[in-house]
């Protein structure tokens, strides 16, 4: 059930306004190179992230181990964004925000250089652990300083900005690196994302303004933020709520092959159509974020579990089946946007922390769609049966968002 208008209504701003003064607005030409540059380190993040999946069987037979073995390389950089996000954010809080991008993606180059110069399996693995340290931290900084050069009716449409060069990246960034790493050498793909990490840190040192930190802030003061039930109820509607989208997604290949009929050449023009979505949908979200966070919030989540419906049908064939995962990916990026801007809100002085988190929480909606999807595949249900596990994960989400919104009114109520 989706939250009444008057519930919504309350629930757009939970948390109170933060005590650190905003630096001036620069000029827009200013802005918009700063903002680049920091994409471009999203672009950067986006490529490593996803082209290990792409190069998967190239690395196992490069480290002598199985595909599956080296599935956990996968695994190893989630749990590094899972871990690195918070403690990162709440560690480095009270620091100057152009330092601490460049050191954090100094860093992610270092993991990505570790990547490319591993020797072996147990090496990979650490190697990817510690590339996925800075991601999320990365994204929560990059975001309070593309909000700060702009006015606060552009905040959301900065934020999604940055975030654009993730979505891009699955377009472009992914598919490059793939071809590179299969005609070059796998290693060849890390080389790649570390040439454009070191090409992030020299444009955010000549063109991102210098931007304060919070030097009242403490470690407990941000970590903090997740007593907040606010903050907990939005990233388990991240966690949940998207995890439905992955639940799909994860098994997109044989869904293609096996219920569409469609040979295995194939999977790569719906793998588009999804990056394509996934552009749209986060330059959306910034635009719907400006005019009405909470509710747009609301409406993306609801159009996720909707398409996911959708899907239970259109899978049998390429066309409707293609559309859909378009739309798909459309809606789901508009809600990661919207789920960053929520956390930032609701996070009250944390809100690097709250825009880190998001990206913790959407990497345990990775692992917890994935999982789902195949206990259903495994009992025999089919392929189809992942996007059914995706409206059910989707419907809580949406419970989340209607106890996040009954809580707000209970608090103005209150006080």
């Amino acid at each position: 059930m989706v939250p009444g208008r008057n519930v919504l209504a309350v629930a757009v701003s939970a948390a109170p306004a933060t005590t650190t003064p905003a630096p001036p607005v620069p000029a827009t030409r200013t802005a918009v190179l700063a903002i680049g540059a920091l994409a471009l380190g999203g672009f950067a993040i986006g490529t490593t992230e996803f082209v290990t999946m792409g190069l998967l069987p190239d690395i196992a037979e490069g480290i002598d181990a199985s595909i599956p073995s080296a599935g956990h390389l996968i695994s190893a950089y989630a749990l590094g964004v899972v871990v690195g996000a918070p403690v990162i954010a709440a560690l480095s809080a009270r620091l100057p925000r152009r330092p601490l991008a460049m050191a954090l993606m100094t860093a992610f180059v270092v993991g990505n250089a570790l990547s490319a110069l591993a020797p072996g399996y147990g090496t990979l693995v650490l190697a990817r652990f510690v590339a996925g340290l800075p991601h999320g931290a990365y994204f929560g900084v990059a975001s309070l300083i593309a909000a700060s050069l702009v006015p606060d009716r552009l905040r959301g449409r900065a934020v999604s900005s940055v975030m654009l060069g993730l979505a891009v990246a699955n377009v472009a960034g992914v598919p490059a690196a793939t071809w590179l790493g299969q005609h070059l050498g796998w290693r060849s793909a890390y080389w790649a994302v570390v040439a454009i990490g070191a090409v992030t840190v020299l444009a955010v040192l000549t063109v991102v303004p210098a931007t304060p930190g919070r030097s009242e802030a403490t470690i407990r003061s941000e970590l903090g933020a997740l007593k907040r039930p606010q903050v907990v109820l939005t990233l388990l509607v991240a966690t949940v709520g998207f995890g439905g989208m992955f639940a799909m997604y994860s098994y997109i290949a044989p869904i293609v092959t096996e219920e569409a009929g469609q040979p295995a050449g194939f999977v790569p023009v719906v793998l588009l159509a999804f990056g394509v979505g996934g552009v749209l949908g986060t330059a959306l979200g910034g635009r719907l974020a400006d005019r009405a966070l909470f509710r747009s919030l609301v409406g993306a989540t609801l159009a996720v579990g909707l398409l996911l419906a959708v899907m239970l049908v259109a899978a049998g064939d390429v066309v409707p089946l293609t559309a859909t995962v378009f739309l798909i990916a459309a809606a789901a990026s508009t809600m990661v946007v919207l789920l960053q801007l929520r956390l930032m809100e609701v996070a009250g002085d944390a809100q690097m922390l709250g825009a880190a988190l998001n990206h913790s929480a959407l990497n345990a909606a990775n692992a917890l769609g994935a999982w789902l999807g195949g206990l259903v595949i495994a009992a025999g249900l089919g392929y189809r049966a992942p996007s059914a596990v995706g409206v059910g994960l989707a419907v809580l989400g949406l419970g989340f968002l209607l106890a996040s919104a009954l809580l707000r009114r209970r608090e103005l109520a209150a006080g």
